[in-house]
């Protein structure tokens, strides 16, 4: 079992910048393909950004390409998001999400590949 925790969330101006954590804990961490979406009141859970076991590889979804960057700590057990150039439209639940079945540099877009997910963690950005 993989236990998730993320943590950084919070309020903040338009413009900008956040940075939430994920801590993992049940499982080797470098064996382990790792990725964040968020949920936004009454929508889908979207796809932001996945990493593979190594951090060698990375995919960002269009909408935050350029201004998230993805990484992890496999000596420290982390997973991060950096968020810069906040906009409202981020307003949303983060989730940081574990891929148990994950090989080499692979990085996975769709939730079906997540086995495990984290309890989320608010982003607000005001005007």
């Amino acid at each position: 079992q993989v236990q998730l925790v993320e943590t950084g969330g919070g309020l903040v101006q338009a413009g900008g910048s956040l940075r939430l954590s994920c801590g993992v804990s049940g499982r080797t961490f470098s064996t382990i393909a790792m990725g964040w979406f968020r949920q936004a009141a009454g929508k889908e859970r979207e796809f932001v950004a996945a990493i593979s076991r190594s951090g060698g590889a990375t995919t960002y979804g269009d909408s935050v390409k350029g201004r998230f960057t993805i990484s992890r700590d496999n000596v420290k057990n982390m997973l991060y998001l950096q968020i810069d150039s906040l906009q409202p439209e981020d307003t949303a639940v983060y989730y940081c999400a574990a891929a148990a079945t994950s090989y080499n540099e692979q990085v996975y877009r769709v939730k079906s590949r997540y086995n495990y997910w984290g309890q989320g963690t608010q982003v607000t950005v005001s005007t």
